[in-house]
């Protein structure tokens, strides 16, 4: 459930993760790259974004939710809708979103930002394949909540997913809303959805 598009989500490759100590484990670590950090994406993190997707994604089922010009679109635009998590420099999970101005996804909302807009969609939520099966995702998803969280405009999040994923998300926090009206080919999807403004997300130990 850690890789997922809230449409069909799909798995990732990015560079090998060739980063630890150089030389005898008492040597001291040279860089001073956070172990772990959290930040907005932008522009320039697109390839790697991408590279997370394509593994995810495009290897197992040829589709992918967001390709390359859709993703530089998305953080050109709204950068502040996504969150990556940063593992000594490089990206080990990200989710992107965008503003959407009514009540419920429609075929639209895939491929638009709407500034005036109180719901955030969440287009993908994606990590590298060496980082799965840790809790990363539902981790990443408690933050991004929190991101939104510090924008007021932000009244909501929601998504699409696959019926075998919506338990992964009500563990989250969210609610079912009913069938949505986004089709992808033969694939129909549950909205699900979840308050932002005036709610502490407490971390679980499990689930969430």
């Amino acid at each position: 459930p850690e890789n997922q598009r809230l449409y069909p989500l799909i798995p990732p490759r990015i560079l090998s993760p060739a980063w630890g100590l150089a030389g005898s484990p008492s040597r001291q670590r040279r860089h001073t790259l956070p172990a772990s950090e959290f930040r907005c994406l932008s522009p320039e993190d697109a390839i790697g974004v991408f590279e997370i997707e394509r593994e995810a994604f495009i290897s197992v089922s040829g589709n992918c939710p967001l390709y390359m010009d859709e993703i530089r679109y998305f953080l050109t635009l709204c950068p502040e809708m996504s969150l990556g998590w940063f593992e000594e420099g490089r990206l080990v999970a990200f989710i992107i979103g965008s503003l959407w101005d009514q009540d419920r996804l429609t075929q639209e909302s895939l491929t638009l930002h709407r500034p005036g807009g109180h719901t955030a969609h969440i287009h993908v939520l994606a990590v590298h394949h060496t980082f799965r099966q840790q809790g990363k995702g539902s981790i990443l998803l408690w933050r991004y909540l929190q991101h939104l969280c510090c924008q007021s405009s932000v009244r909501r999040a929601a998504l699409m997913c696959e019926d075998f994923l919506v338990s992964f998300y009500e563990k989250c926090g969210f609610r079912t809303v009913g069938p949505c009206a986004v089709s992808v080919g033969t694939l129909s999807f549950t909205e699900l959805q979840c308050p932002v403004q005036g709610r502490a997300f407490l971390r679980r130990n499990s689930g969430c």
